[in-house]
């Protein structure tokens, strides 16, 4: 038996959650004595390909075809379940990125395989149960799950487990899958990305704002302490509602849900709805001029003041910081 791990590419360069994944994959297999296997499906450029070698993977299984240069979510499911029935995988780990979402019930359902998604801890191995801890009720809560089934889908939570370089020599596989015309019913045909701004989702760092900015013009110095960070930007859903800055960086639980190592949260009161989508954040930040604002009850570290005054000022301390 082996472990199977898919990993995500944008555009031939694999994604930050791909050496977390190889390095919680690689952590399972030493665990239960067996082989790791990477999966890619789509083109990747040659120095990512050598990166899965640095992060403890000895063997990648790559897909091509032209009818998979975007992504499928039915085809996907179909070709990860055909290619972990190939190499006799009973553990499939998966990204609970968007797309992780989609595909781990759907490969689930094909393998006959227990599903924990959201995992945020290795798993403790007992006569053969897994127990696996995952985030639950909007990262409200923590969920203590066993598996008791001889095969298992596994998602991770981003940032929740550490990419560790590891380099062992890799070898390259290629694989042709059968495709069915019925998984291809529905396509996505084009996707436009900002290619300029760190993605939320993989993003180390957020700084996040709401309406304690007053108004879509005063964004800027939000954008420039998120550049000088190397970070991605985000908001409050009043603030995506009133059109001050797009929906796609709206984090909450009607919106993305985040887990960075750092979130900065600006002018933002903290409501139960946007708390669940930033609760798993490994350090959070609140800037806020009321004293009673939610959010410093579960802030890390906390600034009681007057974001139009404070802002710049961490701005200029960063910058002198850098240049020093």
């Amino acid at each position: 038996m082996s472990i199977l791990v898919y990993i995500e590419n944008i555009d031939g360069t694999l994604k930050k959650s791909a050496f977390e994944l190889l390095t919680y994959a690689r952590a399972i297999g030493e665990l239960t004595q067996q082989d790791v296997i990477a999966l890619n499906i789509g083109t990747v450029d040659a120095s990512s390909v050598n990166k899965i070698g640095e992060y403890g993977v000895e063997k990648l299984i790559q897909i091509d075809s032209e009818k998979l240069t975007q992504f499928v979510n039915q085809a996907y499911a179909s070709i990860i379940a055909e290619v972990a029935q190939h190499i006799g995988a009973n553990t499939v780990i998966i990204a609970n990125s968007f797309n992780g979402k989609g595909l781990a019930p759907r490969i689930a359902t094909k393998l006959g395989a227990a599903l924990v998604d959201g995992a945020i801890s290795l798993p403790t191995v007992e006569n053969d149960v897994w127990k696996i801890k995952k985030t639950a009720f909007s990262n409200k809560a923590i969920a203590h799950t066993e598996l008791h089934t001889s095969k298992r889908v596994i998602t991770l939570t981003p940032n929740s487990f550490e990419a560790k370089v590891n380099p062992v020599s890799l070898t390259m596989e290629t694989y042709d899958p059968k495709l069915v015309d019925g998984d291809f019913s529905t396509l996505i045909k084009n996707i436009v990305r900002a290619t300029d701004k760190v993605a939320l989702p993989d993003a180390d760092i957020v700084v996040s704002a709401g309406r304690g900015l007053k108004g879509p013009e005063n964004w800027g110095m939000i954008e420039e302490l998120a550049a000088i960070l190397g970070a991605a930007t985000a908001c409050s859903k009043p603030v995506s509602d009133a059109g001050w800055r797009p929906h796609s960086e709206h984090v909450g639980q009607t919106g993305l849900a985040v887990s960075p190592k750092l979130y900065i949260a600006i002018g933002i009161s903290g409501a139960i709805q946007h708390l669940a989508g930033v609760s798993s954040s490994k350090t959070i930040v609140v800037i806020n001029k009321d004293p009673e604002a939610p959010f410093f009850k579960v802030a890390d570290y906390g600034i009681v003041g007057d974001a139009f005054e404070i802002i710049p000022q961490l701005i200029e301390a960063i910058k002198t910081y850098k240049n020093n």
